[in-house]
């Protein structure tokens, strides 16, 4: 928000007048201390911390966490043109399939090789590659359910945000005691 009196904004490099009349130069704020500020009741009210809208509509408005199936003010589902019920999707149905695209990114430069093995079954697919794809798949498995295993949206922003490694008090990279998303692997 930044300085207000009397409940109002007050834009720094803009003149002003108070509840009394009295008129103020555009460069008061800058220069007044904060007693001078704090005599005639100007206050500091910081802005609001940012809402990470990927879980929240807004601070007190969590998204849902679960599918819903669609319905009307009357209770009744509602159809599409092909007669299915919509479905609502919620944040886990949505961050499961994000998942599923970060595995299907990491293994597309790999693809080739599978692709070659099947059109020539004498090839080889590379031990390290197979290793790795292998990983990938796993991990985006271990993700998913991790996700799944979350009951309320506070759990599942943590989660989701929360670093593998933290700095501890000297200085060193330790593994975080908070809930983390297990990493996917990285390719030798």
């Amino acid at each position: 928000m930044g300085f207000l009196l009397n409940g109002q904004p007050l834009r720094v490099g803009r003149p002003f007048t108070d509840a009394d009349g009295v008129q103020y130069p555009s460069n008061w704020l800058r220069l007044a201390s904060e007693a001078d500020k704090a005599a005639i009741g100007i206050t500091w009210e910081a802005d609001p911390a940012p809402v990470d809208t990927r879980f929240y509509w807004d601070h007190d408005l969590p998204k849902r966490l679960e599918d819903e199936p669609a319905v009307d003010e009357d209770g009744d589902p509602v159809l599409d043109a092909d007669g299915v019920q919509i479905i609502n999707y919620g944040l886990k149905t949505e961050w499961v399939a994000k998942q599923k695209e970060i595995a299907g990114s990491l293994l597309a430069p790999t693809d080739w090789y599978v692709t070659r093995k099947a059109e020539d079954p004498t090839a080889e697919i590379p031990a390290a590659v197979a290793t790795y794809r292998a990983a990938v798949r796993t991990t985006s498995g271990t993700r998913e359910a991790e996700i799944n295993a979350c009951t309320t949206t506070e759990e599942l922003a943590a989660l989701l945000t929360n670093p593998a490694q933290v700095m501890n008090d000297d200085g060193e990279m330790v593994a975080n005691t908070e809930p983390f998303i297990t990493p996917f692997p990285k390719q030798d």
